[in-house]
């Protein structure tokens, strides 16, 4: 795993990510595994209001629905507040927080007006996604007036080609092609040089399977990072398949091995991500 390219930079992140926690541990009253935010925990969703949005940095999620076994919530709600945290630590990035100091991350469905509040915004498992004609106009409508849209953690083809006919209805693939991100790209540059796309399994399969990666066998072996741009060139959807980035951050405090195996690399890459959506 590479996403600093030199391991003096991959081991000046894991520093930085290890020296966060154990501030914050001073200031929060961390539970489970040692983090703020580690083990899963069942919680209500945190709708967005139009009190969250201060012009500082939101974690803003969407709601879709599934046509099949999948949610929108997997690794909600601690991949949410833990990228936030990590954000705020490890760049000069505001992050909007509430009163007890804790991430103001937000759901919003694809026809919530205040979608159009959120620069960046994730969707997760959307191999099950499904779009209803209103919603895909929208979604149409944000990506084209300046929104960004990631999304990861679906696997194999039978994912990929359901998520690839749902964004086709928003976005016709003979207007706005899909392509492999190179690694040239600003996107895996932004302050960590990513030179390869990393594969992090869910933790809960890396254990059960002794370490392998691939969720899908032969059918999801290769990860990927495509994008759809707008006219101008701009990166407006961000695809990483095949991997399940967000599962470094939910899961950081849980497991050493899996911290040093896979949350480095995932907040590298969740960083430069977030940092091209903010500032293009």
């Amino acid at each position: 795993m590479t996403a600093p390219t030199s391991f003096t930079a991959r081991a000046a992140l894991a520093a930085i990510v290890l020296a966060v926690a154990a501030g914050a541990a001073a200031q929060w009253p961390w539970e489970g595994g040692g983090q703020r935010w580690g083990r899963f925990r069942q919680e209500p969703t945190r709708f967005a209001t139009p009190d969250d949005f201060d012009g500082r940095f939101n974690f803003c999620r969407i709601m879709y629905d599934s046509t099949r076994r999948g949610s929108w919530r997997t690794d909600y709600p601690n991949a949410d507040r833990n990228m936030s945290f990590r954000l705020a630590e490890l760049t000069k990035t505001l992050v909007a927080t509430d009163e007890q100091g804790e991430p103001k991350h937000v759901v919003v469905r694809l026809t919530d007006p205040l979608l159009f509040r959120c620069p960046f915004s994730v969707m997760e498992e959307v191999g099950t996604a499904w779009f209803s004609d209103e919603e895909a106009a929208r979604l149409r409508e944000y990506l084209l007036k300046g929104g960004f849209l990631w999304v990861d953690d679906y696997w194999g083809s039978r994912a990929w080609e359901t998520w690839v006919a749902q964004i086709s209805k928003a976005l016709p693939p003979a207007e706005y092609p899909i392509f492999d991100v190179p690694v040239e790209h600003p996107i895996r540059h932004t302050l960590y040089d990513v030179d390869r796309i990393p594969q992090i399994p869910s933790i809960q399969f890396w254990r059960r399977s002794g370490g392998q990666t691939s969720e899908r066998g032969w059918d999801s072996a290769e990860p990927h990072m495509r994008a759809i741009a707008d006219g101008q060139g701009r990166i407006i959807v961000l695809m990483t398949h095949n991997t399940d980035i967000s599962d470094a951050w939910e899961r950081e405090g849980e497991d050493v091995d899996f911290f040093y195996t896979f949350s480095v690399e995932g907040y590298g890459v969740g960083i430069n991500v977030l940092l091209y959506a903010m500032s293009h």
